[in-house]
């Protein structure tokens, strides 16, 4: 006989999606009737031959808690406080991760009283190879204590919207520090292609070499500790302590598709509005590959999902790392380009720009307020019909004239500016000879929408770059104090090309 359950996702607490469609699922006795009362539905199904049954509430309003209900047999079970709102999925590695108490003002953000209309889970559990179908945690209220250790960048975009918007939001973060995107994206998709090879290969070797079975088990006994206070935790109306990683790497974040098994098969079919995602560090190295993989791992999601095009917005990676006295190449500008160029081929996402707001010497910055609001604003106006500013200027075209190079850019609101009222910064110049060195800059244009770039240095230029550099020094806004996405006007050979 087997106990009817449900997954990790249906706690107390817990945050349903508004106006579509809401599966819901467990498991029970195989052929089993079930039935799952909520917001005045009663749906009926049969569980399957393995015990696995799912039905689909019609699209829910928001309205007081309640208490949806599950009935199967001689088994009740009833997850309770449960409201419906927009849930937003909260993805990605250590700035994504990164604690609200460790951030700016971070002190002052746990102060706040609860806000009852704020829901957060974290989603953990170690990397894997195999089919997941459910996961480690639970739904938690906002309270002081919850609400530090969460995403600060999560907490920042879910607090502006519920502000905004007046309704209940759900943040789930299953995001892990230092992962890389493969580990996001199923093998099957990576496997066959020459782009990928050799990246499983040298994962595949690393196996051959390891007794993954043992390093299974020994996690196993830390993780069966972990889990027991965390249950304790949850039955006490406590703060979940922090989970506790795995150290060996074939259980890590960063292993092909241990991720999409661990922390992104166990949510699916859920019904949620969105993605906000900030990870890209761990792939720099491999910026060229990034423009395949990044894609690919978005398009993945969406059609085992099956939940459409759902919106996907990222961050950009900041600026970080010494700044240069010249000119130079650079890994992370191309992974910028990569994630920018991804814009173009993958419908329904969008990009924050914090080229502004990186630290040189923290692979952390520290402001995730300003990163979260840059993602609501994006949510305000795509999802929710609340125009403010969110696009980011973009290159759109570049005139030679002698001696010079015009660019022009788009999303420049009502003209661009610097944002110290200094001259431009961060635009670089080379003619055929590839040389790079420091331009010369002005904003013209009756629209404010271009840019003159020279050099004494190159009286025949032929290609600019702005803010190409790991630490660009920069300064270049919309009117909307929205920052230029970096760029460059040239296709020359990238330092990340074939490194797979």
């Amino acid at each position: 006989m087997a106990e009817l359950r449900l997954p990790s996702l249906f706690t107390d607490h817990m945050v349903l999606q508004r106006d579509e469609p809401v599966p819901v699922w467990g498991w029970s006795d195989p052929q089993a009737t079930v039935y799952v009362v909520f917001a005045g539905q009663t749906k009926t199904t049969t569980a399957d031959e393995n015990g696995r049954w799912q039905v689909t509430l019609d699209p829910l309003s928001v309205g007081d808690p309640r208490s949806l209900v599950v009935e199967a047999k001689q088994d009740r079970l009833e997850v309770k406080d449960v409201l419906v709102g927009e849930v937003w999925i909260c993805s990605g590695q250590s700035n994504m991760q990164y604690a609200l108490a460790a951030n700016a003002d971070g002190d002052l953000d746990t102060l706040h009283l609860p806000n009852p209309n704020l829901r957060y889970l974290t989603v953990n559990g170690v990397g894997t190879q195999k089919t997941c179908d459910d996961f480690d945690g639970a739904w938690e209220t906002d309270q002081p204590g919850v609400r530090k250790e969460f995403s600060a960048i999560g907490y920042h975009f879910g607090n502006r919207l519920q502000g905004t918007l007046g309704v209940p939001i759900g943040l789930i973060d299953h995001s892990w520090g230092g992962s890389s995107c493969e580990a996001w994206v199923p093998r099957e998709e990576l496997s066959g292609n020459p782009l990928y090879e050799p990246l499983l290969k040298r994962w595949d070797d690393l196996v051959a070499e390891s007794d993954e079975p043992a390093e299974r088990e020994k996690y196993a006994r830390i993780h069966q500790d972990w889990k027991n206070r965390m249950l304790e935790a949850v039955a006490a109306g406590e703060p979940i302590p922090n989970w506790q990683r795995p150290r060996h790497q074939l259980l890590s974040q960063k292993r092909p598709s241990n991720l999409y098994h661990s922390r992104v098969e166990p949510l699916m079919p859920m019904a949620f509005r969105g993605v906000i995602w900030y990870q890209g560090e761990t792939n720099a190295s491999r910026a060229e590959q990034y423009r395949e993989l990044f894609p690919l791992m978005i398009d993945t999601w969406r059609e085992h999902w099956g939940q459409g095009e759902f919106p996907f917005y990222w961050v950009q990676l900041a600026d970080y790392r010494a700044e240069r006295e010249h000119p130079s190449e650079s890994d992370w500008a191309e992974l910028r380009e990569a994630q920018t160029f991804t814009l173009d081929r993958v419908a329904n996402t969008a990009q924050v720009v914090i080229i502004d707001a990186g630290d040189g010497i923290d692979v952390h910055p520290s402001d995730k307020q300003l990163v979260g609001d840059r993602l609501a604003r994006i949510a305000l106006t795509r999802d929710y019909g609340i125009e403010v500013p969110y696009l980011y200027p973009r290159f759109v075209s570049m005139e030679v004239k002698e001696g010079s190079i015009v660019v022009e850019l788009d999303n420049v609101g009502g003209g661009l500016k610097t944002h110290d009222k200094k001259p431009v910064l961060g635009f670089a110049i080379a003619g055929e000879e590839r040389n790079w060195v420091w331009a010369e800059a002005r904003i013209t244009g009756n629209k404010r929408n271009k840019v003159e770039v020279s050099s004494d240095e190159v009286p025949e230029p032929v290609a600019v770059r702005y803010a190409w550099a790991d630490n660009p020094v920069c300064n270049l806004n919309s009117s909307h104090d929205l920052p230029v996405t970096p760029f460059r006007t040239d296709d020359w050979p990238m330092v990340t090309a074939g490194k797979h």
